[in-house]
């Protein structure tokens, strides 16, 4: 099944201020992101942005933020689910988009929990494994295990841009080319 970028949504779930400095290998998680985000917007692909407890948590991390641009706009939630938050199931639901493109932190539980939830309500969830984190490296693969085994489709952010891209030698296509070099 081909992922169309007209059909899809990302979304960037609690990339945070205070959860990212204890996620295992984060400098390559948040240059991986950071890409995938950059790449995304040249890709005209629509995003939301979580962020769990914002009050204890904080903020996206700027890099984070930064890549979004004038854009950036976050959803708060305490469910670890973005799909169980009605706030956020609800601009989801809107987008009118089929397939959800997902990278956060935790893998195996806020990025985990809204995978199963959104395939369990007929949404094609693609799950970007090296835009994904976990304090522990175990946990990280039990989250992605999991998720693939509930249907995720597994890709890398390269792989999902230039599959969304489609077609060489176009202006985003040479954009996410230098973005990725």
């Amino acid at each position: 099944m081909r992922i169309i970028a007209e059909d899809t949504l990302a979304l960037i779930v609690d990339f945070q201020e205070r959860l990212v400095p204890a996620i295992n290998n984060q400098e390559m998680l948040l240059h991986n992101t950071e890409i995938l985000i950059k790449g995304l917007r040249a890709l005209k692909v629509p995003m939301l942005v979580t962020q769990q407890y914002t009050k204890g948590i904080g903020m996206t991390v700027p890099v984070l933020a930064d890549a979004i641009g004038e854009e950036f706009n976050y959803l708060d939630k305490i469910t670890f689910s973005c799909a169980e938050d009605r706030a956020i199931y609800q601009k989801i639901k809107e987008s009118g988009k089929g397939n959800i493109i997902i990278c956060g932190i935790e893998a195996h539980i806020c990025v985990l929990q809204t995978v199963v939830d959104l395939k369990a309500k007929g949404f094609n969830v693609i799950l970007v494994e090296d835009c994904v984190g976990s304090r522990k490296e175990s946990d990280r693969q039990v989250g992605i295990k999991r998720a693939l085994q509930e249907g995720a489709v597994p890709t890398s952010y390269e792989s999902i841009l230039f599959e969304l891209a489609r077609v060489a030698r176009t202006d985003v296509f040479k954009e996410i080319s230098k973005l990725i070099k």
